[in-house]
């Protein structure tokens, strides 16, 4: 800070000055117009004193009834230097004698302004001098009245009070000249003291003041830049020494602080940089604010060379994603998850599941997003396992249906190929039935090709094989499904009804996974259902289709239906856990959702939730 001309002294310097000139300028114009007061109080006495002497002469005149001397001696007393007329009238207002020539237009009667100056107010109020406003200026009236005496009664009626008056006017313009000069005088005197004043507080200011607040300022730059320890000299008993000693107890505290956060600060990067999954801030343009150890391991560059820098930029290809979870995230203000391939470090495919979180300011904006990369290779590879595992357990509990739904065809061709052999063989004896035979051989042939059908599906279903495209016709998936469930709900007599499905009901999924899905939930009500029981299998379709499977079988608890879609939680003895896990998670990649009611002894209705395809978009995702 510049003890120099800086903001704080030149207002304090215009302050002081302005202050100090406001205050003599009043002293000056109270001053003045007292001043004005006395001269004029002074020239009242003496215009008074005057007149009545010019009455006594000129009544000693009037006695003697010398008219020519009287004119004579109102013409000298109008020569002086201080008077500028004198006038002598009579007691109707008319002019008898002046000392010099009237101006056109002097009104003198009593109803005239100059006049009315004084005869508008009582008689107890009347002054005998005022200074009243003529055409020249400001003039000083004095008004000396001739009593009718007794000595008078000779000339004129004993009944009238007044005789004449005799009127002195004196320019008050000489006495506003004095009254300016003195006002000059003492406006330059009270500059003059003013500077002096301005430069002694100035100098007071800078020396008492500036200099320590310049300490303040100092310390508060070398805290800023890092000088916790700095403090303010407090010595002294004054405003400022005590307001020293308030700033070192804020910086005091302020410094506790500050070493506080840098701590938490330092534990928490600590943390952050601990945790294995990629953890990076964006600002909502996308820019890198901050990021972990284990997000710049996956982008292979140093911190400096990221922060500030595009998402897009920094590691080109690691998100595959098509809809950015940020970009989502701040559209819609809601948090995202999504799944995406990159390429790890030794060339192989890594899979990672990134979640995008919004933070909001004060007014509800969003102001950053959190991005957390989980990778989830191992994660996937293990629920493939799961599901491996699940489908060989599926399958087993199919297998036994599975070779009776066999067996029976079989049978049947068997028979008929039995049936033909003999008559070729009694061909040698006689004639041979061709249209019997025919009969015959037309019947093994649709029980083969049954038997085809019930291998080729009971093969796609165990080798986790889909169909080309991903666009699965709900009606052949669900006959197929029952198909391969008939046997099992025969096995525990339980009826298994499939209502008719709309035409063209398409849904875009993995038909081996769809089919494995319902066939979780199928074999699941039918092994809910007691001996006689139903098992029902429908669906509706709006936006979304909706296939609900429906038991009146034991039902589910309360506390176990938040549950059943764990791992590895099952209340069927020798059951895996995974089929609801499996199924809900394959809905969730397809966009969809699975949900349930049931109570104990009620049955279980769980609803498949997935988005509904129409022809348009059937032929689109064709192309």
């Amino acid at each position: 800070m510049r003890l120099g001309l800086t903001r704080m002294t030149a207002a304090l310097a215009v302050g002081i000055t302005a202050a100090a000139a406001i205050a003599f300028a009043a002293g000056a114009y109270l001053y003045s117009q007292h001043h004005f007061e006395t001269l004029l109080e002074s020239a009242r006495g003496t215009t008074l004193a005057q007149g009545e002497l010019v009455r006594e002469a000129l009544e000693h005149q009037m006695m003697e009834n010398d008219r020519s001397l009287i004119a004579q001696m109102v013409e000298s007393f109008g020569r002086q230097a201080d008077v500028d007329s004198v006038l002598l009238l009579d007691r109707h207002g008319q002019v008898q004698y002046s000392s010099g020539p009237l101006e056109p237009g002097t009104d003198l009667s009593i109803a005239s302004p100059t006049c009315q100056a004084c005869h508008r107010l009582p008689p107890d109020e009347r002054a005998s001098s005022r200074v009243i406003e003529a055409r020249d200026g400001a003039l000083l009236r004095t008004v000396v009245p001739f009593r009718n005496r007794e000595a008078c009664h000779q000339c004129h009626d004993p009944n009238h009070g007044i005789n004449g008056i005799l009127i002195l006017d004196r320019d008050v313009g000489e006495l506003r000249l004095a009254m300016n000069r003195d006002l000059r005088w003492m406006v330059g005197g009270a500059g003059a003291l003013t500077l002096l004043l301005v430069a002694g507080i100035g100098v007071v200011v800078r020396v008492v003041v500036l200099r320590r607040l310049q300490r303040f300022e100092t310390t508060a730059r070398l805290i800023a830049d890092g000088d916790l320890e700095r403090r303010v000299p407090a010595s002294g008993s004054d405003v400022i020494s005590w307001l020293a000693r308030e700033f070192n107890t804020m910086a005091d505290s302020m410094s506790g602080l500050v070493g506080e956060v840098r701590h938490q600060r330092e534990r928490l990067e600590k943390v952050i940089n601990s945790i294995d999954d990629g953890i990076v801030v964006l600002d909502p343009n996308r820019n890198i604010i901050a990021a972990n150890a284990a997000f710049l391991k996956r982008t292979g560059r140093v911190r400096d060379e990221v922060l500030g820098c595009s998402c897009r930029d920094v590691a080109p290809g690691a998100c595959t994603t098509a809809d950015c979870p940020t970009l989502q995230c701040l559209h819609t203000g809601l948090g995202q998850i999504r799944i995406c391939e990159r390429r790890n470090e030794a060339g192989g495919v890594a899979w990672e599941e990134v979640h995008a979180s919004p933070i909001r300011g004060p007014g509800g904006e969003i102001v950053q997003v959190v991005e957390v990369w989980r990778d989830i290779t191992d994660r996937r590879a293990a629920e493939a396992r799961l599901a491996e595992s699940h489908r060989l357990a599926s399958l087993g509990v199919l297998a036994s249906g599975f070779s009776h739904e066999l067996n029976t065809p079989l049978a049947t061709v068997l028979t008929c190929v039995e049936g033909i052999l003999r008559e070729a063989r009694a061909g040698g004896n006689g004639p041979v039935d061709t249209d019997r035979i025919g009969e015959t051989a037309a019947i093994a042939r649709e029980q083969i090709l049954r038997c085809r059908g019930i291998t080729q599906h009971f093969l796609r279903l165990s080798r986790g094989q889909s169909t080309p495209g991903d666009i699965v016709d709900l009606g052949a998936a669900v006959t197929a499904v029952a198909r391969l469930v008939e046997p099992t709900a025969r096995a525990h007599s339980v009826q298994v009804r499939v209502d008719s499905l709309g035409p063209e009901l398409r849904v875009r999924a993995d038909e081996a996974a769809l089919q494995h899905t319902l066939v979780n939930l199928l074999l699941n009500a039918i092994q809910a259902c007691a001996p006689g029981g139903t098992v029902s299998l429908d669906s509706t379709a709006d936006t979304f289709v909706r296939i609900r499977v429906k038991d009146d079988g034991c039902g589910i608890a309360p506390e176990h239906v938040k549950r059943i879609f764990e791992p590895f939680f099952s209340l069927r003895k020798g059951g895996t856990g995974l089929g609801l896990f499996l199924s809900l998670n394959f809905v969730r990649q397809w966009g969809g959702d699975i949900e349930v009611e049931s109570a104990p002894n009620t049955g279980s209705t769980f609803e498949i939730r997935l988005p509904a395809f129409t022809g348009g978009a059937i032929q689109e995702a064709a192309s």
